[in-house]
């Protein structure tokens, strides 16, 4: 059921990821959702939320493992890119679906969402600091990088295109050659 809602909420958003509609999707009996999730649609969305997070968040640390980490962004915003195009643009992010709507009656959800984007950002500083950049630089370009990323998944289900995500990739790509070439001890070379 978890799943079921991660991936309805990628391609719904959260208000329409209703108990209903995760039960077909899962095939779930209906007594079994209050039976696991006795918070209702709140708790089963918000564990789908940790869910999501969680899987993201491994990928990110995977590509972090490498010794290069314009080529480990590269590769984030590539796997963003493919999902994109795998499921025709209507998937996004279960994240920014929760984030995005207003959740009156639930903003303990808004909260895990932004945990989520704050787990990604601090794996993505953690990997620039690694590599030379002060922390104070490599928190700004993690969450400059979670914020180009997500806005250009958002744009690509808009356009019906890849064209936003390459743009946004292209760019990082190179403000990364550049904030690593002119890192303290690194050599110098010529700019992107």
């Amino acid at each position: 059921m978890i799943l079921s809602a991660a991936a309805l909420l990628r391609e719904y958003g959260a208000s329409a990821t209703s108990i209903d509609r995760v039960l077909a999707h899962s095939g779930a009996p209906r007594g079994s959702v209050y039976h696991h999730f006795p918070g209702g649609r709140t708790q089963l969305i918000d564990e789908a939320v940790a869910l999501a997070g969680d899987f993201i968040a491994g990928l990110i640390d995977a590509a972090m493992q490498t010794d290069d980490p314009v080529e480990a962004v590269d590769a984030f915003f590539a796997l963003w890119r493919d999902r994109l195009v795998e499921s025709g643009f209507r998937a996004g992010c279960p994240i920014v679906a929760v984030a995005v709507e207003t959740n009156d009656d639930a903003p303990q959800l808004a909260l895990s969402a932004a945990a989520v984007f704050a787990r990604w950002q601090e794996a993505l500083a953690a990997l620039l600091v690694r590599h030379g950049l002060t922390e104070e630089r490599s928190r700004r370009l993690g969450a400059f990088i979670i914020a180009a990323v997500e806005g250009a998944v958002i744009m690509c289900r808009a356009e019906q295109s890849t064209a936003p995500i390459e743009a946004a990739a292209s760019e990082i790509h190179d403000l990364l050659l550049y904030a690593l070439r002119d890192r303290p001890g690194a050599e110098p070379g010529p700019r992107p």
